[in-house]
This record gives C-alpha cells, sequence and structure tokens, in this order.
C-alpha cells in the first residue's frame, strides 16, 4: 500500500498531543483525524494522510462497531476503526486496511 502526498496547503492548525483530535498511529508517524480525513506532518507543512490502492484485512474476523471496544474515526462517507496501530473500514463484506 502506497500513500498519497498531497499537501493540505490552507492548515493552519498545529496537531499536536492536545490539540483535540484524534491521534492515529501509521507506519513510521501519527495522523490527525480532522475534518473526515486524516493529516500528518510532513517536512514542516500538513500533508492529507490518504491509502492509494485496495488493500484488503484478509482473515480479519473481529466484527468492528458501537461497542467493540476500538476507537472509531470519521473518514470521509465512512468510519474507521483503529486496531493493532492501523485503520480497518467496513467494504462490501470484507474489512479493508486504511
Amino acid at each position: 500500500m502506497t500513500t498519497l502526498h498531497h499537501e493540505h496547503a490552507s492548515h493552519a492548525h498545529t496537531h499536536g498531543p492536545d490539540c483535540g483530535h484524534t491521534e492515529v498511529p501509521h507506519e513510521d508517524h501519527v495522523d490527525y483525524a480532522h475534518d473526515g480525513h486524516l493529516h500528518r506532518e510532513h517536512e514542516g507543512h500538513w500533508d492529507e494522510c490518504e491509502p492509494g490502492g485496495h488493500v484488503s484485512h484478509d482473515g480479519h474476523e473481529h466484527r468492528h462497531g458501537q461497542d467493540c471496544g476500538h476507537e472509531s474515526v470519521l473518514h470521509g462517507d465512512h468510519v474507521d476503526y483503529v486496531h493493532d496501530g492501523h485503520r480497518h473500514a467496513a467494504h462490501e463484506g470484507h474489512w479493508d486496511d486504511h
């Protein structure tokens, strides 16, 4: 899975541990959920941090939902669940890694 590099040009807010937005561990950095998308700091600016392509999480039998115990994060038109350092999203009868 590759991550697209799209600078969020007009992002004046500085994310951090006390900014009020959900922190989402993602590979070697932390994303912040903000307005239905994810931001990450990158070389002095903020990028949209969105996966490229479709990556199915095979063998994921846990059913995420309101009371599953995993943090939910609004992501575009759906909800992702933070689980084991990545995000899962329901997609056509299976779970995707985001």
